[in-house]
């Protein structure tokens, strides 16, 4: 298992919510080819075929805030998890 695929298993366990870096964060949003831009310390992320965006922003010790990991859980099990 690679590098990627055992972030995204972090990330589909709650158990590490506050514990996940926002530069794996934003790793994840990548690997799933989202869209970025970046307005000031706001990480702005856009799938063309999602409605939802997410904008990502670093707590003050590089840590992802947890309900922008939960953001980022529910899209992907919304829309890229095979049910």
């Amino acid at each position: 298992m690679g590098k990627i695929e055992k972030l995204i298993d972090k990330i589909l366990d709650k158990r590490f919510d506050n514990n996940l870096s926002f530069n794996d964060l934003c790793k994840i949003a990548d690997y799933y080819c989202f869209k970025k831009r970046i307005k000031g310390g706001h990480h702005i992320f856009t799938f063309e075929e999602i409605p939802e965006i997410i904008n990502l922003q670093p707590d003050n010790n590089g840590k992802a805030k947890i309900y922008q990991v939960n953001q980022m859980r529910n899209l992907i099990l919304k829309y890229f998890v095979k049910k």
